[in-house]
């Protein structure tokens, strides 16, 4: 019984041990999966959401982010957030919230380029550079936003202003932003921004999910610039309540809509939402519009948004 009894505990000491041999291992090879986070935070990781074959013949390719931090991080243009071929750098996010954000921007290349891989380097502080190709080729990694999904969600339609020209897949999701009218703006005053929108969809008249017309989601949010933006609510914007009674179990999972979040009800319509910035300089800001209330359409099914930017000089 004796020697039973130290066989147990020698084969126990055994198993602890070579499980804290194989943790040491893999925290010499891999050690950002278990240590603690840095001091300067865990870093920003660049994403390639997939790309797009466009009717030009051009291709696209659609980069998303991912921050586990808590709160935003800022990354400037330069050693620590760019593109490569340099042709290209420029239009990514300095600004990344936290949480995961889909379909941050894209990189469009002429055709004679198609085959050529794009890369983003990210460097979050102290944290080692992270990097993901822009690539064509994997089918897997294709979205057809020029397809109608099968209940016909499509990619809204987009235009900056109240009357500015719309623009839909694959353009609104790299739209220029020089070709946008540019808001004059003033260090702390509020500044009014406003995007039209229309949904496209053709959906079954006779389906009783389609009776009234599916809202779209409006978000703005800086993608780039030299100080902080703060978004408040225009006095048009109605905010959206909690649906659900107390007792049912839904209730407790409703969101209030953050002051930079609105949606427009009917097929087509505004969102208007008033900036204000901290610093003089050159700010981006994207408004991203959904239809992520449809059957058929969701982030992770990379469908069906469209993505536009509009340049604002603050003095």
């Amino acid at each position: 019984m004796l020697l039973h009894k130290k066989f147990i505990a020698t084969t126990i000491l055994g198993i602890f041990s070579s499980a804290v041999l194989t943790v040491n291992g893999q925290s010499a090879d891999n050690a950002r999966f278990l240590s603690l986070a840095p001091p300067g935070g865990m870093p920003i990781i660049p994403v390639l959401e997939g790309w797009i074959a466009n009717p030009d013949g051009t291709t696209s390719f659609s980069f998303g982010i991912i921050n586990r931090n808590d709160e935003a991080v800022e990354i400037p243009l330069g050693e620590e957030n760019y593109i490569e071929p340099a042709e290209f750098d420029g239009e990514q996010p300095t600004y990344f919230p936290a949480g995961r954000t889909v379909g941050a921007f894209a990189v469009t290349v002429p055709e004679s380029q198609q085959d050529n891989d794009v890369w983003w380097y990210l460097t979050t502080g102290e944290s080692e550079t992270l990097k993901v190709p822009g690539r064509r080729g994997s089918s897997a990694y294709e979205l057809d936003f020029i397809l109608p999904r099968p209940q016909g969600g499509m990619q809204p339609m987009v235009g900056i202003g109240e009357n500015g020209a719309q623009r839909g897949p694959p353009y609104g999701l790299v739209g220029d932003v020089e070709d946008y009218p540019r808001n004059p703006a003033q260090v702390g005053i509020p500044v009014e921004l406003i995007i039209n929108a229309t949904d496209p969809a053709e959906r079954d008249p006779e389906d009783p999910r389609f009776e009234e017309a599916i809202p779209m989601g409006v978000s703005f949010e800086k993608h780039q610039g030299p100080g902080s933006v703060e978004f408040t609510r225009h006095p048009d914007t109605e905010v959206e309540e909690n649906p659900y009674d107390e007792d049912n179990p839904r209730f407790r999972f409703f969101r209030e809509p953050d002051p930079n979040e609105l949606r427009i009800e009917g097929s087509a319509g505004l969102g208007r939402v008033y900036a204000t910035f901290s610093e003089p300089g050159e700010y981006i800001i994207r408004t991203k519009v959904d239809v992520h209330r449809g059957p058929d359409s969701s982030n992770g099914d990379q469908c069906c948004w469209t993505n536009v930017w509009q340049r604002v000089m603050v003095e």
